[in-house]
């Protein structure tokens, strides 16, 4: 089926008006010019704009509730257990989780451990085990992670039972 068209053949297109020659004056005049500094922006932008950055989802697992931030905040305030195993005293660590971090009650197995103890190559002196890569040569040397664990449980139970104390006897000696 043929399409009728309402030129007809042979005859030239005539225009009903005249053009106009200020075509500066009429909007779609400029719209062209519009349109090439729009494109040449963007491809300006295109070549000064860095690229993204990779998207990161942040550590693996859920955020730790208050009670398990407070308990590992009263298990770090111990030092690293490594460090204690080997007689010295070393209060800055970080918190080491011995299962992960996505099981359940994944923030409440955790250890205190420097940073030459948790991640190899990484704390000041270098011949230190870490349990990162090197598991099995550290519970060789400092004992299995559950048993550490339980040290420094032992050692929180035995502060807060000296705390106690010691803030029964003070108010023993202000009563009298």
């Amino acid at each position: 089926m043929m399409r009728r068209s309402v030129l007809k053949q042979g005859k030239p297109l005539e225009r009903k008006s005249p053009m106009s020659r200020a075509s500066s004056k009429t909007p779609a005049a400029g719209a062209g010019l519009l349109r090439v500094a729009a494109v040449q922006a963007k491809a300006r932008a295109k070549e000064l704009k860095l690229p993204k950055p990779v998207r990161s989802r942040g550590m693996k697992g859920r955020p730790p509730t208050a009670e398990e931030a407070r308990f590992m905040s009263a298990v770090a305030a111990l030092g690293c257990v490594a460090c204690k195993k080997d007689g010295w005293h070393n209060p800055s660590v970080s918190v080491h989780h011995i299962d992960g971090r996505t099981k359940p009650g994944a923030h409440l197995l955790v250890l205190p451990l420097c940073a030459g103890h948790h991640q190899d190559g990484t704390g000041a002196n270098p011949t230190l085990i870490a349990v990162h890569p090197y598991k099995a040569r550290f519970e060789e040397r400092y004992g299995a992670q559950r048993e550490l664990l339980a040290e420094c449980v032992s050692m929180l139970t035995n502060n807060e039972a000296a705390t106690v104390a010691a803030g029964a006897a003070s108010e023993q000696i202000t009563v009298e």
